[in-house]
C-alpha cells in the first residue's frame, strides 16, 4: 500500500489515520479467514485442471494456501519447486491403469521402469509413487493377487532403500475403469499384507470406493494402516464435493484425522464451475476440518 500524504488540519489527519488502520484491520481479517487450519495436508490432482496453464495454476495454489499437487512427473517438478509446491503423488513409471502388475508378461518391463524412476523420485525430495493392478482380462482375482505380489516384491527393496512408498490406487470398475482388478478395499489390503512392507500402501480414493462398496468411514477406521494417501470426488458424477452429491466430506476428513494420518488428501473432482479455482477453494474449505 502506498503511504498517504496527510495535509491539512490535525482533525483531517486523524480521520486519514483511522481509515488507514481500518483498512489494515480488514485486510488482516480477510487473510485470517482465508488461512487453512493445518490439520489436513491439502493437495490437488493436476489433471482435473489441465485447462489452466501450469504456472498460472501454481500461482493459484499459492493464493489458496495449497502446498502440494498430485499426479505429476519429472517434467513438472522444476516449475513446482519454483512456487514451493510439493509433488505429493508422483507418476512416470508403468504402463497406465489397464496394464499393470497382475500381468506377469509385463513384470520385466515394469520392474526395470520402476527401478529407474524410484531413485529420481527420491532425489527430487519426494516419497510417493503411484502404481496400478491392471485390468482382469478374464483373470481370477486370486491369481492376479499372486502375480502382483510376485512382481512388486522385486521393486520393494529399491523403494525401501530410497525411502519411496509405492502406492496402488483403488479404482471403481463399475463406472470409470471397467474390469480394473484393484477395485475393492479387501483385495488391496490383502496385497499389502502379503508384501509386508511399510513402503507399499494403498491410495484410497473415496469417490471410487463409494461407488464400489460404500461404508467409507468404517473402512478408514478398520484399514487406515494400509492407506498412504487419499483422493476426493463427489458421487455421482465426480464433480464438486458440496451438497450436490451424497458424500459428507467433513465427517470423512474427521475420521481420517482420528486415525493419526499425516499424509496428503488430494482433491480429484472435475470442476463444473466456470471459475475452477473457486470450485477448488470450496472443496478445500469443506475438507479443512
Amino acid at each position: 500500500m502506498k503511504r498517504r500524504k496527510f495535509i491539512g488540519t490535525s482533525a483531517a489527519a486523524s480521520v486519514g489515520l483511522l481509515a488507514y488502520k481500518n483498512a489494515n484491520a480488514n485486510s488482516s481479517s480477510k487473510a485470517a479467514n482465508n488461512q487453512l487450519k493445518g490439520n489436513i495436508n491439502h493437495s490437488v490432482c493436476r489433471w482435473c485442471y489441465e485447462s489452466i496453464p501450469m504456472e498460472e495454476f501454481l500461482k493459484g495454489l499459492n493464493e489458496l494456501g495449497i502446498k502440494a499437487m498430485d499426479l505429476t512427473g519429472p517434467e513438472d517438478w522444476p516449475l513446482m519447486k519454483k512456487y514451493g509446491i510439493h509433488a505429493s503423488m508422483c507418476w512416470g513409471a508403468g504402463k497406465g491403469i489397464t496394464e499393470g502388475w497382475n500381468d506377469p508378461k509385463l513384470h520385466e518391463e515394469l520392474i526395470a521402469d520402476y527401478q529407474q524412476v524410484i531413485p529420481k523420485v527420491a532425489e527430487a525430495g519426494y516419497t510417493n509413487l503411484i502404481c496400478f493392478s491392471g485390468n482382469r482380462k478374464g483373470m481370477n482375482d486370486l491369481v492376479g493377487l499372486h502375480n502382483c505380489v510376485t512382481g512388486l516384491k522385486k521393486i520393494i527393496p529399491v523403494a525401501e532403500k530410497h525411502g519411496v512408498i509405492i502406492q496402488m490406487e483403488l479404482l471403481n470398475s463399475k463406472v470409470d475403469h471397467k474390469d480394473y482388478m484393484c477395485d475393492n478395499t479387501l483385495w488391496g489390503v490383502e496385497l499389502c499384507r502379503r508384501l509386508g512392507s511399510d513402503n507399499f500402501k494403498l491410495l484410497y480414493d473415496i469417490y471410487h470406493m463409494q461407488i464400489m462398496e460404500g461404508d467409507i468411514i468404517r473402512n478408514i477406521q478398520d484399514y487406515h494402516q494400509y492407506f498412504g494417501h487419499y483422493h476426493t470426488g463427489g458421487n455421482p458424477g465426480r464433480n464438486e464435493i458440496n451438497d450436490t452429491q451424497e458424500l459428507f466430506y467433513p465427517a470423512i476428513m474427521k475420521a481420517i484425522l482420528a486415525t493419526g494420518f499425516k499424509g496428503y488428501v488430494a482433491q480429484e473432482f472435475i470442476p463444473t464451475w466456470d471459475d475452477k479455482i473457486a470450485a477448488l477453494k470450496e472443496g478445500v474449505t469443506i475438507c479443512d476440518v
